[in-house]
């Protein structure tokens, strides 16, 4: 009996020693899971998730950027976005504000057609700057244009040295996209900061990189936005685009939506806060906007989590008799794919266009999300085409939809109908036009989607949705855990 109790102490007491080790490692996976919990769920900085009034809008123009194969299977690109960006720049005469997401010459530089777009974005901010001092110009764009500054940018030295004022956002005022990732990043690699140069290779140009570099490319998050305001000729006007002033982008399918109107003061708002929270404020002289117009058309600015809500009471009222048009790059949120799927089932008539998610900068991908979505959606019953792709990218991010009552709604921007663009992670800028279906803008987005759906004017846009059919379930089930995750490059 003795012996059977000191045995039983003696094996306590060992257990006791062996888990004291584990207590730290307990305590810590704690503090972690909570530090997690904190970051996912702190409060955005003022100004993020805007829900912009509903304005009368002064004067709407579509604006689209399409490449395709010609009769004789050459690749032609017919673009009007940056030129109409430039025009904008040349034209203004107090205030030029631009936030752009890739502002670079990095990428396949063999890809043709190429057009040097960052270069032309430099000569055309600095030549206002340059033949208007009195202009004010803002530069708003995003750290991966220094590869987090692990790399110079000449593009950006040579915009500051022309008095050009330059605003890098500050991501870590953000909700981290990957948590699980980015609460290790921030307590471990964050406080050594970062330098340029390295050793290890790097995937976008000639100089080495440093490992902080690469670790700190893993958080995985952006300003996405793509968006101008301006005031040529005096007049205060906004341009929100999916377009990127990247030389390698310079053939992708792309949509704008340029516009006056009071909603244009929204979309500068939006910006200054963007400023504001990279702790660079700005003190702008606006021009004022004329009083509302008695317009049947409007125009809201929709940034973040807003677009989602946006776009989601859009497809809730698509009924019998209504017509849906969706042109998608990345397409992976369930609640969207829900909603069109019900949409389809309460009768209206869909039709969506995919990028096949096949290149990217002279490497090709693997097909996620849109082709396990696609199938998704081809299985419901829904239409699907893809972009017919050769180097480029279908880059566009627009909903239209058309309803039996002769009235129509468009969104379109930066955000990808995906978790990060869609959930308040990354910073995102679109816009949602409503009025007459037969609005020039409205009317010109349907033409857009008839062209490239039609193969209209003897282009090849799109294939059927056999091309790329791809019914591999670990696609499947990898999309669905990358968009769960957040790891992921959509």
């Amino acid at each position: 009996m003795g012996t059977t109790t000191a045995c039983a102490g003696e094996c306590s007491r060992a257990a006791a020693r062996s888990s004291r080790p584990l207590l730290p490692l307990l305590l810590a996976g704690g503090v972690l899971t909570a530090a997690t919990g904190c970051v996912c769920l702190r409060p955005l900085p003022a100004g993020v998730n805007v829900h912009g009034p509903v304005r009368p809008a002064a004067e709407v123009t579509f604006r689209q950027d399409i490449t395709y194969l010609d009769g004789s299977g050459t690749r032609r690109s017919d673009q009007t976005i940056f030129d109409t960006v430039f025009d904008l720049i040349a034209r203004a005469q107090t205030l030029v504000l631009a936030d752009m997401f890739l502002f670079n010459d990095w990428g396949d530089r063999d890809t043709a057609p190429h057009r040097r777009l960052s270069a032309e974005l430099t000569d055309a901010l600095v030549r206002k700057k340059t033949e208007s001092p009195q202009c004010r110009v803002v530069l708003i764009t995003d750290p991966i244009n220094t590869l987090y500054e692990g790399v110079r940018a000449p593009q950006l030295e040579r915009l500051r040295a022309a008095g050009v004022t330059v605003v890098m956002t500050d991501l870590n005022r953000l909700r981290d996209s990957t948590p699980v990732y980015s609460t290790w990043w921030r307590i471990l690699i964050r406080p050594f900061g970062n330098s340029t140069g390295g050793v290890l290779p790097n995937p976008f140009g000639s100089s080495g990189l440093s490992l902080r570099t690469y670790l700190r490319m893993l958080n995985l998050k952006a300003n996405h936005r793509k968006a101008l305001v301006a005031d040529p000729d005096g007049v205060l006007t906004g341009l929100v685009t999916s377009a990127n002033p990247h030389d390698a982008s310079s053939a992708h399918g792309n949509v704008a939506l340029c516009f006056t109107g009071p909603a244009v003061h929204d979309l500068l708002e939006a910006e200054l806060a963007v400023a504001a929270l990279s702790r660079c404020p700005l003190d702008l002289s606006v021009p004022v906007s004329p009083p509302p117009v008695d317009s049947p058309v409007t125009v809201q600015v929709t940034t973040e989590r807003a677009i989602k809500d946006a776009v989601l009471d859009m497809l809730r009222r698509a009924d019998a008799g209504d017509e849906v048009d969706l042109v998608m790059f990345y397409i992976s949120d369930r609640l969207v794919l829900r909603e069109l799927r019900q949409a389809l089932y309460r009768g209206a008539a869909l039709r969506v266009v995919l990028d096949p998610n096949k290149d990217a900068f002279g490497m090709e991908k693997s097909g996620v999300p849109n082709r396990p979505v696609g199938r998704e959606l081809q299985q419901a019953g829904v239409p699907v085409r893809w972009y017919d792709t050769h180097g480029e990218q279908c880059h566009t991010k627009m909903l239209l939809v058309r309803y039996a009552s002769g009235r129509a709604e468009l969104i379109l921007g930066s955000a990808n109908f995906t978790g990060r663009n869609l959930n308040n992670l990354n910073l995102e800028a679109d816009v949602v036009v409503r009025g007459p279906a037969e609005t020039e803008a409205l009317a010109a987005a349907k033409r857009y989607v008839d062209d490239i759906w039609e193969n209209r004017h003897g282009r090849t846009c799109t294939v059927e949705y056999e091309a790329y059919r791809d019914p591999s379930p670990i696609r499947h089930w990898q999309y669905l855990l990358m968009e769960w995750s957040g790891i992921s490059t959509f």
